[in-house]
């Protein structure tokens, strides 16, 4: 989302950037755009050539990489020609339009990580239940439902924004008039969303570490056959990340490998049983409070400094120099290249799509 004009009080004329500076700073942000826009066309290109990888979790992480391709296609493209040019020279009209789609684009990725954090709340916390209400039409009517919210949150300002510089504005920035619409945009975009994924996957995290648990301690993984029988058609049931690792995709693919992994000789006593079972709850554990920690580590460090300036200056509390707020608003749309690594990275069968695809493009 692009920033407010905030300068500091002191009015001091910024010192010009040399020619070194502004080819550094093309070449970086230019890297981090391209980047962008090949991973979340990779993660959408596997989604959609990979069976295996239709499932209705998956096609809110489609939604999420479209999102985030538009915001490295149509945002940050004019974001590097603003930025070292120090002018907007593009007109009134596309001005217009550039900060509706920033704004449009950057909401609905967040609130999108949003959707997947509670379809994976539901799917462990509901399993049974929610495994026969986890269709593709529900994943289309909540992907409907954050283009919507993002509608609502980015449109507003188009109704009262300033229109003095009709002819041709020398710059394109949105302007901080309202403070009952400050507050509303922030909480609606960022801090709301922020606090709902924090309480989602704090459950969720306890919800798999007891899953774990009790899966590690009720179930004998010894030669008793009908116990990994009844396991298998547990987690069948589940159809979540639970097995898998907090995959996106459908884990009872995984189990089969999980189990040959953990299946214990039968002629093990019930201590090793014990430890071994210990072990393999604790790994995963440690395994989700990792992934879990990268997803909102990663979400956190890249919006919050940008949406904490959005409010102090929205709310004339402090202001910030054009170059601070070009690099916050740069942090933010990191966002969006990281969204297609961390969502993808730990699953197996997005890692086989990936390199199914690098191979037909070798032999193109």
């Amino acid at each position: 989302m692009n920033l407010t004009n905030c300068t500091t009080e002191a009015s001091v004329a910024a010192k010009p950037k040399t020619v070194t500076e502004k080819m550094l700073i093309t070449l970086t942000l230019a890297t981090i755009t391209t980047l962008t826009m090949l991973l979340n066309s990779a993660v959408i290109a596997a989604i959609s050539t990979t069976k295996k990888l239709h499932q209705p979790a998956n096609y809110l992480i489609c939604s999420l990489a479209v999102t985030d391709l538009l915001v490295a296609v149509l945002v940050m493209p004019l974001s590097i020609t603003y930025i070292m040019i120090d002018k907007w020279t593009l007109g009134y009209f596309i001005c217009e339009i550039w900060l509706s789609v920033d704004m449009t684009c950057c909401t609905c990725s967040i609130l999108h990580l949003c959707v997947i954090a509670l379809d994976r709340y539901w799917a462990i916390t509901d399993a049974i239940e929610y495994a026969r209400k986890r269709t593709a039409k529900r994943a289309g009517l909540m992907i409907v439902t954050v283009w919507t919210i993002s509608i609502f949150i980015s449109m507003p300002p188009l109704f009262w924004r300033n229109h003095r510089s009709i002819n041709i504005p020398s710059e394109c920035r949105i302007q901080h008039d309202h403070v009952i619409y400050t507050i509303y945009s922030t909480f609606g975009a960022f801090y709301i969303p922020l606090t709902l994924i924090l309480i989602l996957y704090y459950r969720i995290y306890h919800a798999a570490k007891s899953l774990y648990q009790k899966r590690g301690s009720s179930r004998h993984l010894s030669n008793r056959s009908t116990d990994s029988q009844n396991s298998f058609a547990s987690c069948k049931l589940t159809q979540t990340f639970c097995v898998s690792d907090f995959s996106t995709s459908d884990p009872t693919t995984e189990f089969d490998k999980i189990n040959a992994s953990v299946r214990i000789p039968p002629f093990e006593n019930d201590l090793d049983l014990a430890g071994d079972r210990q072990q393999i709850s604790t790994t995963r554990e440690r395994k989700a409070a990792r992934i879990l920690g990268l997803i909102l580590g990663a979400f956190i460090l890249s919006w919050l400094p940008f949406f904490i300036k959005e409010l102090l200056v929205g709310l004339h509390i402090c202001t910030v120099s054009p170059e601070v707020a070009d690099f916050l608003t740069w942090l933010g749309y990191v966002n969006s290249l990281i969204n297609p690594l961390l969502y993808t990275s730990f699953n197996e069968d997005f890692k086989l799509a990936f390199r199914k695809l690098i191979r037909c493009r070798e032999h193109t």
